[in-house]
């Protein structure tokens, strides 16, 4: 699946979740899952335990990929 159909995956609506990043406009937020990924949890645990998420969800890990590329300030 290429990246920005991935991306869209990724929704952010006031009405849910506080308008935090969330997956396929549901509940399932993506700092949820990142937590999950990073504590060590494989992948294929968390499509088991959670059944409302499907493979292409870890999106959210490209997610987080784009937001922790930042342009590179310098000082002239």
């Amino acid at each position: 699946m290429p990246e920005d159909d991935l991306i869209r995956r990724i929704t952010v609506d006031p009405k849910v979740c506080s308008g935090r990043p969330c997956l396929r406009s549901m509940r399932g937020r993506v700092k949820d899952i990142l937590d999950l990924l990073a504590a060590g949890v494989s992948r294929e645990e968390v499509l088991a335990d959670y059944p409302y998420l499907e493979d292409e969800d870890t999106a959210a890990l490209l997610y987080a990929a784009r937001q922790a590329d930042h342009p590179v300030l310098r000082v002239a």
